[in-house]
């Protein structure tokens, strides 16, 4: 069953500079837990905490491979994340054209016009 999941979930998983080190990890490929433990200075079980976080943010899945548990990036959850980054570039850029048009070319100075 899926499960709501605020914008706030996502960007607050993101603000732990351990776990957007594990998605970058992660992007590069599969991991298991031990394997992300050894390339991260903190812990098995710590790993393990944030790997909970990014999991309930929607950013990370995970799959069984005999007695282990082996973590991706959720291909979903990383497109969402994508198109809040979008729409938010979207609408600065827009924001940004509409300050330009309205404020037009800036006139010269009366200091300038005298010399």
């Amino acid at each position: 069953m899926a499960t709501y999941r605020s914008d706030d979930d996502v960007w607050s998983a993101l603000g732990d500079p351990t776990r957007r080190t594990i998605v970058t990890t992660l992007a590069e490929r599969p991991r298991s837990v031990r394997e992300l433990a050894d390339e991260l200075p903190v812990s098995r079980p710590a790993v393990s905490q944030h790997l909970k976080v990014l999991k309930d943010a929607g950013l990370v899945d995970e799959t069984a491979a005999g007695t282990r548990r082996i973590y991706r990036l959720n291909p979903a959850g990383v497109a969402a994340l994508r198109d809040q980054l979008d729409l938010f570039w979207e609408r600065a850029l827009s924001g940004f054209q509409d300050a330009a048009q309205r404020d037009g070319p800036a006139a010269p100075s009366q200091h300038e016009e005298q010399q």
